[in-house]
């Protein structure tokens, strides 16, 4: 019974050394991090989500796709991140102050998303692989298709501005055209929004 304040004590400072080493220090150190604003162009970085792109992050998110690509890109010697040409330079911190939640990821069954609005900035590019990943792709693909994101419905007049045209691979009713939902389109707005092409003091572009 005499030793019951010890085991305490010793519960206390250990549950409270965890509680610094995984919460405190980590908010000193990263909670506090602000945009950086560029010397030569002035812009800020990294730029801020539009509202359409925080609205795909929702989409990202509720769709499982961090469930199979990661956000994060490797330092040189580390991995061969930057060598597949998923990033010209390792992620930070200061990247993902607009991010809320992070999809950092797990897994890779997919290629790195970090750049992805750098690779392939193309909405019309996104869409049709959302709506058809191994036409775009190839087939050896393993990503499912996102169809149920889309309408495919009767054309009325002309052909709607964001149609997608496929050149081979899906077959649309003579008469009808396939067009994105709201959902697609704030997702294709997220995915064409993750660029971290630019410089920062901690991790700039070599």
């Amino acid at each position: 019974m005499n030793n019951l304040p010890k085991i305490f004590f010793g519960i206390f400072v250990i549950f409270a050394s965890a509680w610094i080493g995984l919460v405190a220090l980590p908010y000193f150190n990263l909670g506090f991090l602000q945009p950086q604003v560029q010397e030569d162009t002035g812009d800020v970085v990294p730029p801020p989500l539009s509202g359409l792109a925080a609205a795909g992050s929702g989409v990202y998110a509720a769709e499982g796709c961090m469930y199979c690509h990661s956000q994060q890109i490797r330092p040189e010697w580390a991995g061969a991140d930057i060598a597949r040409g998923w990033g010209l330079r390792r992620t930070v911190p200061r990247d993902y102050i607009y991010e809320k939640p992070v999809y950092l990821g797990t897994m890779r069954t997919g290629p790195d998303l970090t750049n992805i609005g750098a690779r392939q900035p193309s909405k019309d590019w996104h869409h049709k692989h959302l709506y058809a990943p191994r036409v775009m792709s190839g087939e050896w693909s393993t990503m499912p298709a996102y169809r149920y994101l889309y309408n495919v419905q009767k054309i009325d007049g002309e052909q709607a501005a964001d149609a997608l045209v496929f050149d081979e691979g899906v077959e649309v009713p003579e008469g009808y055209e396939i067009v994105p939902t709201q959902r697609a389109r704030a997702l294709v707005a997220y995915l064409v929004s993750l660029n971290r092409n630019y410089s920062l003091e901690e991790a700039p572009l070599e």
